[in-house]
């Protein structure tokens, strides 16, 4: 058996409920965003968050509302009611899930209230090598790590500061702290039992030609690579998404080295449900804090 057979093997009783790991599972198994994690820690020039706002639009960085910890347990419990086969729980958002404290609190209140829902989140990866012996401690099974670039002179051009120790960073100094810690926040969760996905955003006028050398750098430290497409938002506003076509062979090309999912939905932080389900059910927020 080969390593990424072995790999396979290993993570298959998470791989079979998963629906961001398994295109199959998207009409079968439910999963559910808690948007308990506001801040985030570095500024990307596509991304606009956007809390309390419209219910109909369908992206990352956006949720109705702002969940408490405290209003974790009987939330889950309530949508369990509702969708007998929810089987994941993640925080991904609307900033960055290790940049806060609340996402810890949820993941404690995850372990002890709910053990058999598998537990995930996403993050930028700036904090992830701090944080990685944690969120394993924590029952964490999965973790989708956004790389963009791993050359701080494209990545510059994509984030525009981070925020680290107290300190903001701009331009390559900024882009190369995060690449560091992205690097070996990745290796450290893998070698901690995590699965690890990689998202990377698609921009043809930034990162096109070196999102293949994304997929060979992290091809034995990562199990899947998402890529997607920019939506123009923001400081990218006037810049075009990618076409089909240039999805589909930067796909091929970097599956060479790590496979690849094709099936995102491009969810909000708050979202609930299907993934094949065109209008989420997202539980009504309304009583949350804005």
């Amino acid at each position: 058996m080969n390593s990424k057979s072995k790999k396979m093997s290993k993570f298959a009783h998470i791989l079979k409920v998963h629906p961001c790991y398994n295109e199959k599972l998207h009409d079968k198994v439910g999963r559910v965003h808690l948007p308990v994690a506001p801040r985030c820690n570095i500024a990307c020039k596509f991304c606009r968050r956007s809390i309390g706002g419209e219910c109909c639009e369908e992206r990352p960085g956006v949720a109705k509302g702002i969940m408490k910890p405290e209003e974790v347990e009987d939330y889950v419990r309530e949508l369990l009611k509702k969708i007998p086969n929810l089987k994941v729980v993640g925080i991904a958002g609307p900033g960055d899930s290790l940049f806060n404290k609340e996402t810890f609190e949820t993941l404690e209140i995850l372990k002890e209230k709910f053990p058999d829902l598998i537990r995930c989140l996403s993050t930028n990866g700036l904090l992830l090598p701090r944080y990685a012996e944690k969120l394993a401690d924590l029952g964490v099974k999965t973790v989708t790590v956004t790389v963009n670039a791993i050359d701080p002179k494209i990545l510059k051009d994509i984030v525009e500061w981070i925020y680290y120790d107290g300190k903001i960073y701009r331009g390559e100094e900024g882009a190369s702290i995060l690449i560091k810690n992205q690097m070996e926040g990745i290796k450290k969760a893998h070698d901690l039992g995590l699965i690890v996905k990689i998202n990377t955003v698609l921009i043809p006028e930034i990162n096109m030609d070196h999102i293949v050398e994304i997929a060979k750098t992290f091809k034995d430290v990562a199990h899947l690579q998402n890529i997607i497409p920019l939506i123009p938002l923001y400081k990218m506003k006037e810049l075009r998404p990618p076409t089909c076509e240039e999805i589909k062979n930067i796909r091929e090309k970097c599956e060479k080295y790590l496979p690849q999912f094709r099936a995102c939905q491009q969810c909000r932080s708050d979202a609930v449900g299907l993934l094949s389900e065109k209008k989420l059910n997202i539980y009504d927020l309304k009583h949350f804090s804005h």
